[in-house]
């Protein structure tokens, strides 16, 4: 546009003189500023116009991102139309419900909702206690939380005001409007009671029973009543140590796990003995000979009657996985008194930590075997013990690796979770779990895998499984010598505080890190390809599928809600997955060119899931596959309201069998014979109903001497539902 020069400021002076050619003047002048604004104007519109037929032209770009680009890349506009292309979105946003809310580090989520037409409602946070708690309120997530506050939202009341960013000026158009989304580190950072059903929420409420680690150790165990399948097949055993049944549990497994090491320590014997043959084959027999006096002066020699002991531990053990103790009375005599358990447990440290021998341990070895070939086949975690007896202690609902430590004493664990005037009993929810001893290493490195899921209903239940995950390798070699953190712990907030070993090998990432993909590589070199794919993904599957059947009970349903979560698995030997813990809210930080990498696309595909099922029934789902969908249940009568179905109701009292001497009718020839004895004539076994304190024949004429209900067994259930 023009403007007025000094010249003509000059000849201004002069129009006082002459009225008709200063009105004149001004006129020309006006005119020609009008037509340089509106020539310039429609330059401006031509442009916006060329930009958006060039924009259309391109495949895959809907009309909001389009939108969404013009107030992008645009050259800075007139702060009008900026405000009107604001407006404009922000009414398309309002009209579609298309609102969301963040709480917490989330760009990749703010990013992708943006792209897809969504205007963020933006609120501040302030750290305080909310009304509503829950029985989970102590667990932590794993992104964020580090204050040990709950964070809560409130609207922004400034910080807006002074920015011109054309989302912030979307948000302030939106304040006042009903966020339709929430996306937060914690369920309780917003009263989620108060959420309408169409409101989105990334949080389920009441899943302490599997996202805290006391919650998962103690659920699991009634994985039998949803599922026909063996926690402890997936599942390292693990208990509540603060809790007294819970700790009596975990001193018997300490020790029979201490006795089976006696035994394997004797059957190792006849390696050990080969090698050393060979060896003193090859030395002089005079130096041979002098190191074996210098030895046997060193290394403490123990009795052989710690074998026998270690041999009756074990069959009893063999026993109670047999279920032969199950008429035992329960005020049985114990196997071993106190003492004779503190002299063994004493023996077996002197004979695993400090080297010591058995010299009579050779004769044993037949008997050995035979007992651990025994309770090998029969526990599914024999091969995960090793010999070192070594458990990992772990705050109950805590993540991020923080206070966890290995021990492989007895005393030592006791003595880290006895309750203080700090810590009280309420407050210590210890957990003891059986350390993996022989898992799987790459390049002598021990890893762990994390592996992400999905839950967007818990009624019926629908799992969201990635195809991506990645490993977490340690810092150190691994040895079972050195129970420090920086070997045994591969939780990257752990491992980040320490260097890389100097004598760890090359081929390892300097940043601790392997995608999935890279991993079955390696496995592909080693001609080991196929475990990933027969092995290693489909028992994941498997684990996070009975994990989630096992709590779908507990959780709170609420419609509208999902969540990501983030699985541990640790490798054995025979690259079978073991399952360590679930986590909410897993970390998203972009610590390594890795994380960068899979964190923002589970974040981009988990919007995609969420947001776009409902209007699209063949949505793109990203990497994430369905791993299960429970089939609804149809009620043909919809005024029916069924009674809450709890699978933990059964129960089952009874009494044992008194009088085992009295003579009993076979129901097989129908000669008699004494209970738990065979039948002399038929040879059948205990063939009779018990009724009240009677035994009955199975058959119609038979006549029950009497009725009596002293004795009875009583079994109240709710009805089963049927297997999907």
């Amino acid at each position: 546009m023009s403007c007025v020069s000094p010249g003509d400021l000059k000849d201004l002076k002069h129009w006082s003189l002459h009225p008709s050619l200063k009105f004149n003047c001004l006129k020309g002048r006006i005119v020609s500023w009008l037509t340089a604004y509106y020539k310039l104007k429609e330059k401006f519109q031509q442009e916006v116009k060329k930009y958006c037929i060039h924009l259309k032209g391109r495949e895959n770009f809907s009309k909001t991102e389009l939108n969404q680009r013009i107030a992008e890349e645009l050259p800075l506009s007139p702060k009008l139309d900026k405000y009107k292309l604001a407006r404009f979105l922000a009414d398309k946003a309002i009209r579609e419900k298309n609102i969301f809310t963040i709480c917490g580090p989330y760009p990749v989520i703010r990013r992708s909702l943006r792209k897809k037409g969504w205007v963020e409602r933006k609120l501040s946070i302030r750290n305080d206690l909310q009304d509503n708690k829950d029985d989970e309120c102590d667990a932590d997530c794993e992104d964020g939380g580090k204050n040990g506050k709950r964070s809560v939202l409130c609207e922004e009341v400034s910080g807006l005001d002074s920015s011109d960013d054309i989302h912030d000026v979307m948000s302030r158009l939106v304040r006042n409007e009903e966020t339709s989304f929430f996306w937060t580190i914690k369920k309780d950072a917003i009263n989620y009671h108060n959420l309408h059903c169409d409101q989105m929420l990334n949080h389920y409420a009441k899943t302490g029973s599997f996202t805290t680690k006391i919650g998962l150790c103690l659920n699991l165990r009634n994985l039998p009543w949803y599922v026909p399948a063996n926690p402890n097949t997936f599942f390292p055993r693990c208990y509540g140590i603060c809790m007294d049944d819970e700790k009596h549990d975990f001193i018997e497994d300490f020790r029979n796990t201490a006795a089976c090491s006696i035994l394997k320590w004797v059957i190792s014997l006849n390696a050990c003995d080969k090698k050393t043959q060979k060896s003193k084959g090859k030395a002089n027999k005079e130096d041979v000979g002098q190191k074996k006096d210098s030895d046997e002066k060193e290394i403490k020699q123990l009795p052989g009657k710690l074998i026998d002991m270690a041999c009756q531990v074990c069959e009893t053990y063999l026993g109670q996985m047999e279920h032969e103790d199950i008429d035992t009375a329960t005020n049985a005599s114990a196997i071993l008194s106190e003492e004779e358990w503190k002299d063994l447990i004493e023996q077996y440290y002197c004979l695993i930590h400090e080297g010591a021998v058995i010299c009579s341990a050779h004769n044993y070895i037949t008997q050995c075997q035979k007992i651990l070939s025994k309770i090998m086949s029969t526990s599914p975690q024999r091969d995960i013990d090793g010999n070192h007896n070594i458990w990992i202690i772990k705050p109950g609902a805590k993540s991020r690796g923080r206070e966890i430590v290995c021990k492989n004493r007895l005393d030592d664990i006791l003595k880290l979770v006895e309750a203080t005037d700090q810590f009280p009993v309420k407050d210590h929810k210890w957990v003891v779990q059986k350390y993996i001893e022989t898992p799987l290493l790459i390049y002598d490195t021990k890893f762990d895998i994390r592996q992400w899921f999905l839950v967007t209903d818990w009624n019926p239940l629908t799992i969201w499984f990635y195809k991506e995950s990645y490993l977490r390798f340690s810092t150190q070699r691994f040895s079972l010598d050195n129970l420090d953190s920086s070997i045994h712990l591969c939780n990257n907030s752990i491992q980040k505080q320490y260097k890389n070993a100097a004598d760890r090998n090359p081929l390892l990432p300097w940043h601790n890190m392997w995608t999935s993909t890279k991993f079955q590589e390696y496995l592909q070199k080693r001609g080991r390809g196929n475990m990933w794919r027969n092995v290693i993904y489909p028992s994941m599957k498997k684990a996070i599928t009975y994990t989630m059947r096992m709590a779908q009970e507990s959780v709170e349903a609420r419609k509208s809600s999902f969540e990501l979560y983030g699985a541990d698995f640790i490798l054995g030997e025979d690259f079978k997955p073991w399952l360590i813990e679930i986590n909410t809210s897993p970390t998203m930080f972009p610590s390594t060119p890795v994380t960068a990498e899979l964190c923002a696309q589970v974040q981009e595909d988990t919007i995609k899931v969420v947001t776009e099922k409902k209007r699209d029934k063949n949505w793109d789902t990203g990497k994430f596959e369905l791993l299960w969908r429970q089939p609804s249940v149809e009620i043909e009568v919809p005024l029916l309201e069924l009674p809450p179905f709890h699978v933990t109701d059964l129960f089952v009292e009874g009494v044992g069998l008194q009088n085992s001497n009295k003579k009993i009718p076979c129901l097989v020839c129908g000669d008699t014979f004494q209970l738990e004895k065979t039948c002399k004539c038929c040879s059948s076994f205990c063939a009779t109903v018990l009724q009240g304190s009677s035994y009955l024949p199975m058959n119609d004429c038979s006549i029950p001497e009497k009725k009596v209900t002293s004795n009875k067994i009583t079994v109240h259930s709710n009805v089963f539902p049927k297997n999907i």
